[in-house]
């Protein structure tokens, strides 16, 4: 049976159930610290999805706000709020053009999101979008922004949950190299008790190449380029890069 992916929160929490959210918020409030010129209460997660970070956020005593295009997400996302006894504001909006009525003081958006930006000129209404949501010297953490596109190798895993098991195959193929599009496909084996389904997800991405990133942010004039760190697998403190790597995080800063 195929299915989209993104209309089975249930199973695409489990695929990705590996992510450690209490450590990727440790490293946060780490970057906070070092970097913004605010107060941090409310966070932003922009294409949240189930986002773990957000309950682990909200857990905290946060303010915590997550942003995406799918209504099955957010319902999700609000109902595993309510189970914990936290609450997470949800906002249905596309994350190249959006607003939310109270602005964030820490943007986040995570596990490469950032690449279904299409083209240079939806990426700079993005950041417009951003900046408008994000109060000034407050920080926009974009955690696997693509860096090391020549050596991707595809990747498979399984994960389980309470007699769920998902076996998630992960590949991107070039398409169009004039252009910088990549294919990206996304599949997913679930065996819900001995119910089979195969969700699967295909869809071009387009690489914002490193230099070209730092012009369109020139380009845009609304946040500060603090750099390129180390992911959340390989650092629980803020480390800058020292080569290229697609665990990484780009740290930018609200003019």
């Amino acid at each position: 049976m195929f299915m989209v992916i993104y209309k089975n929160p249930l199973y695409y929490e489990i695929a990705f159930s590996f992510v450690n959210a209490e450590k990727q918020v440790d490293l946060f409030e780490k970057f906070i610290k070092k970097f913004s010129k605010i107060k941090v209460k409310r966070f932003l997660d922009i294409g949240c999805g189930p986002s773990l970070q957000l309950r682990e956020i909200a857990k905290r005593g946060y303010e915590a706000v997550g942003l995406d295009s799918s209504s099955k997400m957010l319902k999700y996302l609000e109902q595993k709020g309510k189970e914990k006894g936290i609450k997470i504001e949800t906002v249905k909006a596309d994350m190249i053009d959006f607003h939310i009525k109270k602005k964030a003081d820490f943007v986040f958006i995570m596990m490469g999101t950032i690449g279904y930006i299409k083209n240079n000129e939806d990426f700079l209404k993005h950041l417009n979008s951003v900046a408008h949501s994000l109060r000034k010297g407050g920080l926009y953490l974009i955690e696997n922004f693509t860096l090391d596109w020549l050596n991707f190798k595809p990747q498979s895993w399984t994960m389980s949950k309470d007699g769920i098991k998902v076996k998630t195959t992960y590949r991107v193929e070039l398409k169009d190299s004039l252009n910088q599009i990549i294919t990206e496909k996304l599949k997913l084996e679930v065996n819900d008790r001995g119910k089979r389904l195969l969700l699967e997800r295909k869809c071009d991405r387009k690489l914002i190449f490193p230099q070209e990133f730092l012009t369109l942010l020139k380009l845009n004039n609304r946040f500060e380029f603090l750099g390129w760190f180390t992911g959340f697998s390989k650092s629980r403190y803020p480390k800058r890069l020292s080569k290229s790597s697609m665990d990484n995080i780009v740290l930018l800063r609200r003019n």
